[in-house]
Order: structure tokens, then C-alpha cells, then sequence
């Protein structure tokens, strides 16, 4: 009987998970459907959009210069430990150059960005959700998708790329002022060693990085946060899920991209 009844425990299971998943699936593809259907509404979702891109490309600036400028001085400090007496040292100037495009500046930036908009974004919609102003809006015969999550998700593809670049630029620019200070490397030096190892491929991939990034960083949150239920309980854990959510989407792009873009290069 104990065997009988585990059995069908794991049936109900699966079957649960399987119905949960099917629903996610349903629901997320007829909010990406309505998102293009509603960039006919360009008078709506334009002046929202332009105000979203402010306040997230303006309002997140300093957390993400704080975090790229620890980043990159984190990485001059550590390049100068392990390297200083066995190469030379122009090559700490490619270390931190290459650290900062391929890989620190794009996925901090992301991982921030997660924290601070994502959770915005779900503890928005989801309290709009639970008050009942999405259902306002739709018994308006107003589409909340292209007043609430269409601006909103072009904001952050608009505006995250360019805060990428930005850190990728201000984590160098420490990381030089860094190891001058520390590690004596003079600029000739520190340019010589980011010429060696730059190609133009790293600057590519840094942006398709942050255009993925973008996407998971808003896409998810503004879809965890449309469809939360149960009152404000619901609106906390959905919070908490859109930042989860992001955060492993975020390093799980991180792996693919590398392997498509870079895996691929001999």
C-alpha cells in the first residue's frame, strides 16, 4: 500500500507540475502576443517609456558606477597579487580591461539591476494587480499591457546597454587608477596590455550581453508581477520571485552566450 500510494503521490505531482507549467507557458505567450500588438498604441506607450528610461537609467547610475568601480579595482588588486614577479606587467592592463568587458562589468551590472528593477517592477504590478487598477483599466477598455508593461520593458532594453557600457568604462578607468597607485604600472604600460588582448569581438558581446540581460531583467519581473494573486502576501513573494527569477536567468544567459559567442572562437 505504501508503494501503491508513493506512486501515486508522484503522479499527482508531476501532473500539478506539469499543469503549473502549461499555465505559465500559456499566459506568458499571450503577454508577449499582446506586447507586439500594442506598439500600434505608439501615443500610449512612447511618453511612458521615455519616463521609465529616465528613472532607470538615471536613477540606477550610481549604484551601478559604485559597483563597477569596486569591480574593477577588486580586479587590478588581485591581478597584481598573482601576477607581479612571473609576468610582465603590462598584462595586468589586459587582465582587468578583458575581466571588466567580458565578464564583470555586463553580469554585475545585471545582477544589480535585477535587485533594484526587477523588484520594482513586480512590487508595482503586483500591487496594481491586488488593488484592482489592471482591472480597471481593462474594464476602461484600456490595454494594461501597453499602458504598464510595454513601457516599461522597452525602458530597461534601452536604458540597461548603455549602463553596461558605462561600467565597463568606469571599472577600467578605476582598475587603471588602481594598479598606477599599486602596482607602479604606468599607462603606457596599461595600454599596451589592453591592445594585446582586445579584439573587437569583446565589445560585441558585451552589448548582446546586455540586450539579453535587459530582457531578463524586465520581461520576467513585469510577468511575475501582472499575474500576482493573494492579496499583499502574493505581492511580497512575487517580488521575491521576480528577483530570483532574473538573477539565475541572468547566469544561465551568461553560460550560453559565452559558449554560442565565444566557444565557437578559436
Amino acid at each position: 500500500m505504501r508503494a501503491a500510494n508513493a506512486v501515486l503521490d508522484l503522479r499527482r505531482y508531476v501532473g500539478r507540475w506539469t499543469l503549473h507549467s502549461a499555465g505559465h507557458a500559456g499566459r506568458f505567450s499571450f503577454m508577449v502576443l499582446d506586447l507586439f500588438r500594442g506598439f500600434l498604441e505608439w501615443r500610449v506607450w512612447v511618453p511612458r517609456t521615455i519616463q521609465q528610461t529616465i528613472a532607470v537609467g538615471y536613477g540606477s547610475l550610481f549604484i551601478v558606477l559604485l559597483v563597477a568601480g569596486f569591480a574593477g579595482a577588486v580586479t587590478s588588486l588581485q591581478a597584481g597579487y598573482q601576477f607581479t614577479g612571473q609576468l610582465p606587467l603590462y598584462v595586468a592592463g589586459g587582465i582587468i580591461v578583458e575581466s571588466m568587458i567580458l565578464e564583470l562589468g555586463p553580469v554585475l551590472t545585471g545582477l544589480i539591476l535585477a535587485g533594484r528593477i526587477g523588484a520594482r517592477y513586480a512590487a508595482e504590478l503586483g500591487s496594481m494587480r491586488v488593488t484592482e487598477q489592471i482591472d480597471a483599466l481593462e474594464s476602461l477598455g484600456r490595454s494594461p499591457v501597453t499602458h504598464l508593461l510595454l513601457p516599461r520593458i522597452l525602458a530597461g532594453i534601452i536604458a540597461i546597454p548603455v549602463l553596461v557600457m558605462l561600467a565597463n568604462a568606469f571599472g577600467i578607468v578605476i582598475g587603471y587608477i588602481t594598479a598606477q597607485s599599486s602596482l607602479g604600472l604606468t599607462y603606457a604600460d596599461f595600454e599596451f596590455g589592453a591592445r594585446s588582448f582586445f579584439k573587437p569581438l569583446d565589445l560585441w558581446y558585451s552589448l548582446i550581453k546586455s540586450y539579453a540581460f535587459a530582457l531578463a531583467v524586465t520581461v520576467l519581473p513585469c510577468y511575475i508581477g501582472y499575474h500576482t494573486q493573494q492579496g499583499a502576501e502574493g505581492v511580497g513573494r512575487a517580488t521575491t520571485q521576480a528577483v530570483v527569477s532574473a538573477s539565475v536567468s541572468i547566469l544561465l544567459l551568461d553560460t550560453i552566450l559565452t559558449k554560442l559567442i565565444l566557444g565557437t572562437v578559436q
